[in-house]
């Protein structure tokens, strides 16, 4: 009876671990499908690749934020006060 108690225990970690992949698998089955089915956000599957409109719009939005982003801020033309 006392060596049964340190058996469960090496095995729980196992069990539980396939148990979650299991249920995690499961559970992303079920969320792929519905976001094809329902016609959520564009599929980047293989069998549904992106359109070309979508990808040109991505590229343009994602420059001018690169750019916007990499442009360094205004300075002041006063120069700053010394102390």
């Amino acid at each position: 009876m006392e060596a049964l108690l340190p058996a469960l225990a090496l095995l729980a970690c196992p069990v539980g671990m396939g148990l979650m992949m299991f249920f995690m698998a499961r559970g992303n089955r079920s969320s792929q499908a519905d976001t094809t089915s329902t016609g959520g956000a564009p599929s980047t599957s293989p069998d549904h690749p992106m359109s070309v409109e979508v990808l040109r719009e991505q590229h343009t939005r994602l420059g001018e934020e690169l750019e916007r982003l990499e442009t360094p801020p205004a300075t002041k033309s006063e120069p700053a006060e010394q102390r």
